[in-house]
Parts: C-alpha cells; sequence; structure tokens
C-alpha cells in the first residue's frame, strides 16, 4: 500500500532513492472518479521503473483547470486514499497549482509519464525530468465522460 506525503517528505524520499540508484516515475492527475482508463496508466507507468509517484491535484486545483461546477466529486483526501491503496503507486503527493510543475522541479523523476492526449510540448515539467513517456488512453474512458452520463447529459 502506498503512502500519502507532503512535498517536504517526497523530496527526502526522491533523495534516498536516487542514492539508491532506483527508478522513479512521476505522473499526475485529478483521479476524481477512478475508472479502468486509469488503472491502466498507473499500471504501465509503474513498470517503467522501481517507484512510482503519483502528484494529485488538490481541490482548488482542479477548480483552476475548470473541470466544471462541483469538481472534484470526491474530495482530495478521499482521492488520495483511495489512490494510496493502489499496488501500482508507491506515493501520492498533493500539489494546489494548476499544474504539477513544481512538484517536478522539486522531484526531478527519472521519467515523467502523461497521457498521449499531450503533446510533449505541452508536459508542465517536462525540463524537470530525465525522460517523458507519453501512455495512450483506453479509448472512451474519461472522468468528465462519465459525470455528465451520471447527470443524465450523456
Amino acid at each position: 500500500m502506498g503512502e500519502i506525503v507532503s512535498l517536504k517528505r517526497a523530496v527526502k524520499i526522491r533523495e534516498a532513492l536516487k542514492k539508491k540508484r532506483k527508478v522513479v516515475v512521476f505522473t499526475n492527475g485529478v483521479f476524481d472518479i477512478l475508472h479502468s482508463g486509469h488503472i491502466q496508466v498507473l499500471s504501465r507507468a509503474k513498470k517503467m521503473g522501481d517507484i512510482l509517484i503519483l502528484g494529485l491535484n488538490q481541490d482548488e486545483s482542479v477548480r483552476l483547470l475548470g473541470k466544471g461546477p462541483g469538481r472534484p466529486l470526491n474530495p482530495f483526501r478521499d482521492r488520495a486514499i483511495v489512490l494510496a491503496a493502489l499496488s501500482s503507486v508507491d506515493y501520492v503527493v498533493g500539489f494546489k497549482e494548476q499544474t504539477p510543475e513544481k512538484l517536478i522541479q522539486a522531484l526531478r523523476p527519472d521519467i515523467l509519464v502523461k497521457g498521449a492526449d499531450y503533446k510533449k510540448s505541452q508536459i508542465a515539467g517536462a525540463l524537470f525530468s530525465g525522460k517523458v513517456a507519453r501512455i495512450s488512453l483506453k479509448k472512451g474512458y474519461s472522468t468528465t465522460a462519465l459525470v455528465k452520463k451520471i447527470q443524465g447529459l450523456a
């Protein structure tokens, strides 16, 4: 089971892992309603290295992204607990900004993973990681689409 940690603790963990020559993978997202598309991305990201650190948008950050009224549906702490329980996730660290760039700059992961729906030039923090990997997303899986379906809008 993973751990929910502060940025300060995450940086200390990262430094210790670097000394042990562990490959640290980082990915991020909102993960408001966890679905199999998320699980696929997280599983594939984990396989790229030894440790997966997940940057999780805090509630203020989700609102900055303009995901829609009432989002996030699940508060940060609840989303963090669910994600930390996944076998693929080693650490969850929250961030309040619109992008995880400051978090990535502080952690300097060996591999930064994002969905293939992002162009490399759009990936925040890419300059602060050793490598950027884009993973194809499971077609038809989107939390925003699920929310619309639940609301009867899809």
